[in-house]
């Protein structure tokens, strides 16, 4: 018999819903706020970081098939619009990248092959996001 998960539509509902995309985006904040091999990234980003906390896991979820909310908020807006006017390059988009890759690691969703494919397609946006 199958799981309730394997039955799921989405990689929002495969991984588990808000709370994992909300456990995520919380762990990576604070590995950017707290590990220095983040300070370029940190750098760019203003002292409060609750809006991006806030803002950051909604995202996700719409973006993984949950809830569009953040995408009905911000219509016309994605993740390459809202960041053209930031000096990305090639140092703080690895930095986004890595980061990022922690935190799910850290997190460690269930199954581990729709967290990696999250993972693989995050890390080449924020890479694809240096100029």
């Amino acid at each position: 018999m199958a799981s309730p998960n394997e039955n799921a539509a989405t990689p929002h509902d495969l991984l588990g819903g808000a709370p994992v995309f909300e456990a995520i985006a919380q762990r990576f904040y604070d590995l950017m706020d707290q590990d220095p091999a983040y300070a370029e990234l940190r750098a760019m980003h203003a002292q409060d970081l609750e809006p991006m906390r806030r803002s950051l896991p909604r995202f996700l979820a719409g973006w993984a098939g949950g809830p569009r909310d953040w995408f009905e908020a911000n219509p016309g807006k994605c993740m390459m619009s809202l960041h053209r006017d930031f000096p990305i390059d090639e140092v703080t988009a690895a930095q986004w990248a890595e980061a990022m890759t922690r935190a799910i690691a850290d997190v460690a969703p269930e199954p581990p092959h729709v967290a990696q494919a999250m993972t693989d397609v995050l890390s080449r946006m924020a890479r694809s996001m240096a100029r």
